[in-house]
């Protein structure tokens, strides 16, 4: 049944893996799960892939490492340490973090692995120190009930986090170390829904079962979205990072109509007879000879050369019929990730743009079609450093070529504005080996047995206890269950008798304070307690309550007491961490 239903193909297939931050210390060190606001001294280093138990190389690390970054590390004292730059063997698995991943699986009523094993997953785009991130299968099979319907669980994961991007330049990137070694579950679904709203409401449906366990963290960035979309004739893609909840549905519905606009460029190639296009590079730099465009004379001005590719068949596909054709889009996509900043094609060189006059376009045209330019005929240029404007031309042409064969399955970067742009190629099986730093999991039957005896309470025991105990209606106490504040609003209704005032916040109140961009996450709970501590001790009236949170956010006078960490580690790695300026290293692979 399709989403109307009817019965055949359903308009999209999408599942959704879910990676929550989890409030323990770090998976396997001591040093505390904190990001911080400074990181010290720079360990450069470049990363290459190696072959999965397989013996295969991955694509998607293969491409990456085609890129040519460096990468530069900050570490942070307190939150980081030797196990974090791989410097140190890794410690012991974080027992609570462990303990989490298992509440969870029993909560979705998976079936857990009799013994976990952590897994190398190769990444070599810089956020993980070491080219590898540390994954480990806890449980399979489960499932959730989600628009009226079971939406099945493949797996749980217990996984590190990565690094933070600071920032990156044309050959190196910079990474901070806090939030690599920060524990991470990762739901994946089955490929079970079928509309962007579902997608949302399924998410949701998982993270306040997440939130039920009462030890996950908070706050934007501690939870992230990935998106696994396909269409009837399309590919899966796989959109990867989405923070915000609410952006899910956008996201997918513009999947969506990006692989539809694709599978139609497929069919006016396929019914023109486009063959695929040659690849063959030509220098066109002196066509371009006082040219007044920026990008190509300064290319030029700075030593490099303007490079062109003839793409017989792909007139009007690249940015035609009132721009609902994007595939010049694309093949940009792809060229970028050779370091130049665009590429231009025939289909947008019309009248003058980019600064380029029409008489070099026909000139153009002219050298790279000497026998004549047909109908359908096209080509891409590239202003650039000579290696690199190769590549890009190179990666253009190979994209322009995919078109021939529909939607080719990558990974995409999600975009503020709800759109994406093409980071690599679809990772695939040829990524895991094990690891061999860290000993296994046994998970004793005995254990499985207390946890189910001790399960936290589900969403919907949670809300009806609420409005029972309390007197607050069903939508407030969803409000404040999904939230993940009812242990909270309990402490203020048992202990100020502030009920009415508490559940009027956490319901209208931060669906304003949302609405008007503030992440309402961000308050902990110490924080919102000493709120209403001081409401009930007469400090200003209810009807403050809103402008108070209002100015927390932008800096507010309650925060959390300062948690000690501890993490135990050798002399000289203490001795390090004194002066964490000093920190230097060769680089090293």
């Amino acid at each position: 049944m399709n989403a109307d239903g009817k019965e055949g193909k359903p308009e999209m297939m999408c599942g959704i893996e879910i990676h929550q931050q989890l409030d323990t210390h770090k998976l396997f060190c001591n040093c505390r799960s904190e990001l911080s606001e400074e990181g010290f001294g720079g360990i450069y280093r470049r990363l290459r892939p190696t072959t999965s138990e397989m013996g295969e190389i991955d694509r998607a690390a293969l491409a990456q490492f085609r890129r040519g970054y460096g990468y530069v590390y900050q570490s942070c004292p307190c939150e980081t340490c030797l196990v974090e730059l791989d410097e140190e063997p890794p410690h012991e698995v974080n027992a609570e973090a462990m303990e989490t991943a298992l509440i969870f699986s029993e909560l979705i009523g998976a079936s857990v692995i009799d013994e976990v094993e952590f897994m190398r997953k190769i990444v070599v785009d810089g956020s993980n120190t070491s080219g590898f991130q540390r994954t480990s299968l806890v449980a399979v099979d489960g499932s959730v009930e989600a628009v009226g319907r079971r939406i099945g669980i493949l797996s749980v994961c217990l996984e590190e986090d990565a690094c933070r991007k600071i920032e990156a330049d044309a050959d190196t990137v910079t990474w901070r170390t806090d939030r690599l070694g920060i524990p991470l579950i990762e739901v994946a679904t089955a490929p079970d829904m079928r509309t962007p709203e579902e997608v949302m409401e399924v998410a949701s449906r998982i993270g306040s079962l997440l939130r039920a366990t009462k030890r996950v963290k908070r706050g934007l960035g501690t939870i992230r979205e990935d998106l696994n979309i396909s269409i009837p004739e399309g590919a899966r893609i796989e959109i990867k990072g989405v923070q915000e909840l609410r952006l899910l549905p956008l996201f997918v519905e513009n999947e969506v109509k990006r692989q539809k606009m694709l599978v139609r460029v497929r069919g006016i190639l396929r019914e023109r007879g486009t063959a695929p296009a040659s690849g063959e590079i030509v220098d066109v730099t002196k066509v371009f000879d006082g040219c007044a465009s920026k990008v190509i004379s300064g290319a030029l001005k700075s030593g490099g050369k303007v490079l062109a590719a003839r793409l017989p068949g792909f007139a009007g596909v690249m940015n035609g019929d009132n721009g609902t054709l994007r595939l010049g889009a694309e093949m940009a996509g792809y060229a970028r990730t050779a370091g130049v900043k665009g590429i231009f094609h025939s289909d947008e060189l019309v009248g003058g743009a980019y600064g380029i006059d029409p008489a070099y376009v026909e000139k153009l045209a002219a050298f790279l079609y000497p026998d004549g330019r047909g109908a359908n005929d096209a080509f891409v240029i590239c202003a650039a450093p000579q290696k690199k404007a190769e590549r890009a031309v190179s990666l253009a042409v190979g994209r322009a070529n995919a078109a021939l064969d529909g939607v080719p399955e990558e990974t995409r970067d999600p975009l503020p504005d709800g759109t994406t742009r093409y980071s690599r190629p679809l990772p695939g099986a040829a990524r895991m080996y094990p690891e061999t730093d860290v000993p296994p999991t046994p998970i004793a039957p005995e254990r499985l047995a207390r946890i189910r005896a001790n399960l936290p309470e589900l969403p919907e025991v949670a809300e009806k206890r609420l409005v029972s105990k309390y007197g607050i209606s069903p939508q407030q106490a969803a409000q404040i269950v999904r939230g993940g504040r009812d242990d909270l609003f309990a402490e203020i209704a048992d202990g100020f008798g502030l009920t009415a005032v508490a559940a009027t916040t956490f319901q209208n109140t931060f669906q304003e304070l949302e609405h008007e961009g503030i992440d309402t996450d961000a308050f902990t709970h110490e924080m919102l307690y000493g709120v209403f501590r001081a409401l009930k001790e007469g400090k200003f009236a209810k009807e403050a309550v809103p402008a108070l949170l209002r100015e927390m956010a932008a800096g507010t006078p309650w925060t959390p007491p300062s948690r000690s960490s501890g993490c135990p580690q050798s002399t000289k790695a203490r001795r390090r961490r004194s002066s964490p300026r000093s920190w230097t290293s060769a680089p090293t692979t």
